[in-house]
C-alpha cells in the first residue's frame, strides 16, 4: 500500500511543504510520517518548527506526530548520563 505523506514547517522564517510517497511495508501511517520529518529536520542547517502533516491529502497526522517526538525527547533524556 503506497502512502502520500505532506510536511508542512517554519524554518528560517520560510513556510516549506514537501511532499513524498512511501510503501508501508507492514508500517503504520504515523510512524512513516515521523521518520519521514526526522529525515527533513536531519538535513536542515537551521531549527524548523513542525506546522501540519498530511497522509493521503485528507488524514491529519500532526498531533500523533508530534506526540511521537515528545516520546523520542524523553527517552533520550531518560538514557542521558552525565560523568560527573
Amino acid at each position: 500500500m503506497t502512502l502520500t505523506i505532506e510536511v508542512r514547517y517554519i524554518t528560517a522564517n520560510n513556510r516549506i511543504s514537501q511532499k513524498r510517497s512511501f510503501v508501508l511495508r507492514g508500517n503504520k501511517p504515523e510512524q512513516v510520517a515521523f521518520d519521514f520529518w526526522q529525515q527533513l529536520r536531519t538535513e536542515m542547517p537551521y531549527h524548523a518548527d513542525l506546522e501540519k502533516v498530511i497522509a493521503n491529502g485528507d488524514q491529519d497526522l500532526t498531533e500523533v506526530v508530534r506526540e511521537l517526538e515528545s516520546q523520542e525527547m524523553r527517552k533520550i533524556d531518560e538514557n542521558w548520563f552525565l560523568p560527573f
